[in-house]
């Protein structure tokens, strides 16, 4: 094992499986104990299992790391408090927590219905702000009692969320919102040492796999291995991104890249009349750049 992460306490969020599995066993093998939470459901959500969890803990097991495992909703109030509480509890201490658990309900606007949006935005959004929440409450009591932290929120945003995709309205609105969260609890966390970043990844994973993916060739599906994500995430973790801070990366086994944020494009004077406002406004759309598709590139016309 090597030592970027040694003692560090991390807790990953559905690790059981796909880029999670490959964040708790590249973090155990840079020397992190991990809790690694999964409910083991299906990728809408549904059943629980507790296997893939205990799976992932028996292979870090095998080379001599550090894990155990957690079987809790976090998407519940309850749950995410009882995660944090296990990582304190069981090693004495938190340092870092990735937020990555996520289900898909993808379905066209106008046919989606509230169980399928609700569902979604539950396990995201309120998913990562519950561990969040938690995680937070005890770096800043430390911070108050005189302790100092050098501590981690990674959450896990997406291109979808960041550039948009037809048929996830609700996946993409979670994720979204969780890119701003990370740069809103960035500005609030700092002063207590805790580094907020998100990572948008692009991998082929059970969540990807029937979106156009599954059928790619080797070479193509060798790229979107998720192992390609891990490096990224071990690095936020560590006390080497000390300093960064509020920023979404994009990860893949192409490309590793720094997402920018909405910037105020060409810009006019304000306008009291609304019968002058279309010329002006198709003038600064004529002069604004496109929306990006989905890979973060200019839209060709």
């Amino acid at each position: 094992m090597a030592d970027m992460c040694e003692g560090r306490v991390v807790v990953v969020t559905g690790a059981g499986r796909g880029i999670g599995r490959e964040y708790a066993l590249m973090l155990a093998g840079e020397g992190a104990k991990v809790v690694v939470n999964d409910v083991g459901g299906s990728r809408d959500g549904t059943g629980h299992d507790g296997g893939p969890a205990h799976d992932v803990v028996a292979e870090i097991a095998e080379f001599g790391g550090q894990a155990v495992a957690n079987g809790d909703d976090i998407s519940s109030w309850d749950g995410a408090g009882s995660v944090v509480k296990q990582a304190i509890d069981t090693y004495g201490g938190l340092d870092a927590i990735i937020n990555n658990a996520g289900i898909l309900r993808d379905r066209m606007l106008v046919n989606m219905t509230e169980e399928e949006w609700d569902a979604v935005i539950k396990v995201h959004l309120k998913g990562t702000f519950g561990v969040s929440r938690f995680a937070a409450a005890y770096w800043r009591e430390r911070s108050k009692s005189g302790e100092t932290n050098d501590a981690r929120i990674i959450n896990t945003t997406s291109p979808s969320g960041i550039y948009g995709n037809a048929g996830q309205t609700n996946y993409g609105a979670a994720k979204a919102g969780i890119a701003s969260f990370s740069i809103i609890a960035a500005m609030e966390l700092e002063r207590y040492g805790v580094m907020v970043n998100a990572i948008a990844p692009t991998a082929l994973t059970r969540l990807t796999e029937d979106l156009g993916l599954g059928g790619a060739d080797e070479k193509t599906k060798a790229a979107m291995d998720p192992r390609w994500i891990a490096p990224l995430a071990t690095w936020l973790a560590s006390s080497q991104s000390a300093g960064v801070t509020g920023r979404v990366f994009e990860a893949s086994g192409a490309y590793l890249a720094v997402a920018e944020s909405w910037h105020r494009g060409p810009t006019a004077p304000a306008i009291d009349d609304p019968t002058k406002v279309d010329e002006v406004v198709r003038k600064l759309l004529a002069d604004a750049r496109p929306n990006s598709d989905m890979f973060g590139n200019d839209k060709k016309s």
